[in-house]
């Protein structure tokens, strides 16, 4: 059967990629390549870091996310990695740059073997060769923030009382949400 290459109905469209019978192709499940199509964000995380992490040899971000984990809170409080060098075409061997606080810089080159051997541990093979050290100061570790206090019913009662003249819609809805947020707002106080 041929099908009219112009023969633009769906089914037409589906018949004219359908793969012949009998071949690999036809026997693999088709990848969902839908423009909009949904998937895990643990999924896309390793493609949208590449770019930033990349460009400082971290081929994989979970060094950098794991760090106190792989090395211990004590070691990781003064010391991060800045930088990881691979030798050319090669992916295992590298030299592990670490930023450190000058006197942590002495206890990490003592500890240096069980350092090698937790971050190795980590990527499953021999990746790290080398520790070099450089001191200077670290960047400061983002504190979380401190969750928004919860409404009170007198707040939400104030909050309905100065909306109440106004008729239900979508400015209302809004304007509802302003007054929830500058009532948290000051119970908190500013946000720096």
């Amino acid at each position: 059967m041929t099908t009219n290459p112009k023969n633009t109905s769906p089914a037409g469209r589906v018949a004219a990629k359908a793969p012949a019978t009998g071949t690999k192709a036809a026997k693999q499940a088709p990848a969902d390549t839908r423009r909009g199509s949904l998937a895990a964000l643990a999924a896309n995380v390793p493609a949208i870091t590449k770019a930033a992490l990349g460009s400082r040899g971290f081929a994989e971000a979970g060094l950098i996310t794991h760090w106190a984990e792989i090395v211990g809170p004590d070691i990781a409080r003064g010391c991060q990695p800045d930088k990881l060098r691979f030798p050319k075409g090669k992916r295992s061997d590298g030299t592990l740059i670490l930023r450190c606080v000058g006197a942590l810089a002495l206890e990490i080159q003592h500890q240096t073997p069980h350092l090698l051997e937790r971050i190795n541990g980590y990527f499953g093979y021999r990746a790290i060769a080398r520790l070099q050290i450089v001191q200077g100061a670290i960047r400061a570790r983002q504190p979380r923030p401190k969750p928004s206090p919860s409404l009170t019913k007198a707040d939400e009662v104030a909050t309905e009382a100065a909306l109440a003249p106004m008729p239900e819609g979508d400015l209302k809805d809004v304007l509802r949400r302003l007054g929830h947020a500058i009532h948290r707002y000051s119970k908190s106080g500013p946000v720096r």
